[in-house]
């Protein structure tokens, strides 16, 4: 087939047409680097690369823009191309690329992650995992990003009791707000044990 036209349709963006009224849309790197001109003698697997070429160019952009805004793990950042570019190895290819360039580093993403939902929300290890694993973080990347945080968790549960629990922890023989206090911190990631290590060493302190 044989381009029939190329003119500016916005901004960098140029409209391409071809002697059989296919009209096609591409940004001004693309024209550039295929050397695409009126007159210009293509066949489909040119054309299929040149479309690959434009539609990769597109998702690669959309994906830095959505990188301005927070940070993705490679996982997040291909579900979410998939969605509006609806070819998977095209995703892939992008998430690739990103990940070769370090933009998306998930080991660094998990590393923020375990930062947030520690120091920032008190999370207990349960809880702090569980959030990083849902941002599409691998279970053992996730575990690894909080080995650090080991002591961190005891000043945690210690510091949540005395702020946020102290009010219903006036009554060491008051079951009933005892368990409540240790439903809401398992429900934040702690474990039974120093649930209840944390609560005694609480009314012991009192005690003294």
């Amino acid at each position: 087939m044989k381009i029939t036209s190329v003119k500016v349709y916005k901004g960098t963006t140029y409209e391409v047409e071809t002697d059989n009224e296919k009209k096609f849309y591409l940004h001004a790197d693309i024209i550039a680097d295929f050397g695409i001109s009126k007159g210009m003698e293509i066949d489909r697997p040119e054309l299929r690369k040149i479309i690959y070429a434009s539609n990769f160019r597109r998702a690669y952009q959309y994906a830095l823009y959505c990188l301005d805004y927070r940070d993705y793990s490679s996982a997040e950042m291909n579900q979410k191309l998939i969605k509006t570019y609806k070819n998977e190895n095209l995703c892939c290819a992008v998430v690739q690329k990103l990940e070769e360039s370090g933009i998306i580093n998930d080991e660094r993403y998990a590393e923020k992650l375990a930062h947030r939902y520690v120091e920032g929300r008190k999370y207990g290890f349960r809880r702090a995992k569980r959030e990083i694993i849902m941002k599409g973080i691998s279970e053992y990347m996730a575990e690894d990003s909080l080995q650090p945080y080991a002591e961190i968790f005891q000043e945690n549960i210690r510091y949540l009791i005395q702020t946020k629990y102290a009010r219903m922890l006036t009554d060491e023989d008051d079951r009933k707000s005892i368990e409540k206090v240790r439903n809401s911190l398992v429900r934040n990631g702690y474990g039974f044990e120093e649930i209840n290590r944390a609560v005694k060493e609480y009314f012991d302190n009192q005690e003294g």
